[in-house]
């Protein structure tokens, strides 16, 4: 209230200066409801950082505001579609795709599982659970929209094309491998299929999504960006950098949060206190949404209209994909020491966004038992094959170490190319160089 008067008496004084008549009768109800017009005007908050009103009552902004942000569906646990008008009406062709895409990808996941745990290859990450959202997603992308990843999308690549034999060879790092062996297994990359090379350090990529979505916009190019990260990245400085850009700029990109309950072993609990990742999109200016990420369907519907709309306004947006990761983070973490048997239990066998899928195509006369068998087989058929092709095949060349970095090959570099080779020279008989390409 105090300040409220000082404000008003500074008014008043500001009418005497211009009006001297204004003198007479200035603390009158009379003169001051005169007034009343203007001095609202000047009390409407005029900072240039926020749209608001003014409130005379002392009150904190709750974290609770709202009960939640609902979850978007299509279909229920059952496969059965729940509001006619957001069934998709996809052909049988494409369904069938997206099921053969995602089981592929789970028999993938378990060869190459298992192989690492026999000492084949370094390292693994699975993505059981998580398939729904890979597929969905990468339906309703164009084939030209530049991907950006974290390292548990390779259901996105698969889904455009990408074969087994190369999948393999990146894991493997043998002479097929576009890397070369340079990188850890997992962290796919294919040029060809407008899917940028994963790297290991959380969260960077989303700030260099924004950019090259920045790019795309600057080109009039009718493309758009998709960025996948976890909710434990979205806890990281560059998801802010990446947000408050996008925004700011108007960046055709969609940020594809993978909610999946934990961050390595860090439950969601312990990671925020809002209301999961989407709730912070309003904060950055950003449209945002929160969809069933075990329903296919629903991941098609929400990406294919935020592309749509994030190419149309030149707008981010914020899908946020509730699911759950069943297997361990990767294959150095043993996800039974921090939540239990029964929890894994009930998602992989009541809430699987793959026996879901399932449910729908029986129900349609698109799939039946026989059929799944068949397709079990082959697809595991496909992918040893493709396995044992890729432990047969030599390793890339140890000088390949020197290689792609630059156009000419600096002094120091040259120096340890130089140093590599006498050592190789002198002592090769301790390493297994037959096995690599000369």
């Amino acid at each position: 209230m105090a300040a409220g008067w000082g404000l008003r008496r500074g008014l008043a004084r500001l009418l005497l200066l211009r009006d001297p008549r204004g003198a007479r009768g200035l603390g009158t109800a009379r003169t001051f409801s005169q007034q009343q017009e203007f001095t609202s005007l000047e009390e409407k908050p005029q900072f240039p950082g926020a749209s608001a009103d003014f409130v005379e009552k002392l009150d904190f902004i709750q974290p609770n505001v709202i009960s939640g942000i609902p979850i978007y569906r299509v279909m229920d646990r059952q496969g059965q579609i729940i509001n006619p008008d957001e069934d998709p009406q996809l052909s049988q062709e494409q369904v069938l795709k997206f099921y053969k895409t995602m089981t592929l990808l789970n028999t993938m996941d378990r060869i190459l599982y298992e192989s690492q745990r026999q000492g084949r290859i370094s390292f693994y990450m699975t993505n059981y659970g998580e398939e729904g959202t890979h597929v969905g997603s990468a339906a309703a992308l164009d084939d030209t929209d530049l991907v950006f990843g974290q390292y548990r999308e390779a259901g996105v690549l698969m889904y455009r094309g990408y074969p087994l034999d190369l999948f393999m060879a990146q894991c493997y790092g043998n002479v097929s491998d576009p890397g070369k062996g340079r990188q850890m297994p997992v962290h796919y990359g294919c040029r060809d299929r407008h899917f940028v090379t994963i790297s290991s350090p959380l969260a960077t990529q989303i700030p260099q999504a924004v950019g090259a979505a920045y790019a795309i916009k600057r080109d009039n190019a009718s493309r758009a960006v998709i960025c996948y990260f976890g909710e434990g990245a979205a806890s990281e400085g560059d998801a802010h950098a990446g947000f408050n850009f996008a925004a700011t700029l108007d960046c055709p990109i969609l940020f594809f949060c993978r909610n999946n309950g934990y961050a390595i072993s860090t439950p969601t609990s312990e990671q925020y206190r809002g209301d999961g990742i989407a709730a912070r999109g309003p904060g950055y200016g950003i449209t945002s949404i929160r969809v069933d990420g075990n329903d296919v369907f629903a991941m098609y519907n929400a990406t294919r209209e935020a592309r749509r709309r994030a190419i149309a306004e030149n707008q981010p947006f914020l899908i946020e994909a509730m699911t759950y990761r069943i297997g361990h983070h990767s294959t150095s973490d043993d996800s039974s020491a921090y939540r239990s048997v029964d929890e894994v239990n009930y998602w992989d066998k009541q809430d699987h966004p793959i026996s879901r899928l399932r449910h729908y195509m029986l129900g349609r006369g698109w799939w039946d038992e026989e059929q799944e068998k068949s397709w079990r087989k082959k697809s595991r058929q496909r992918v040893m094959e493709a396995f044992e092709q890729a432990e047969r095949k030599l390793k890339p060349s140890p000088q390949h170490l020197f290689s792609d970095v630059y156009h000419d090959m600096p002094l120091h570099l040259q120096q340890q190319q130089t140093s590599l080779a006498r050592h190789l020279q002198l002592y090769g008989e301790h390493y297994p160089l037959e096995h690599f390409e000369k």
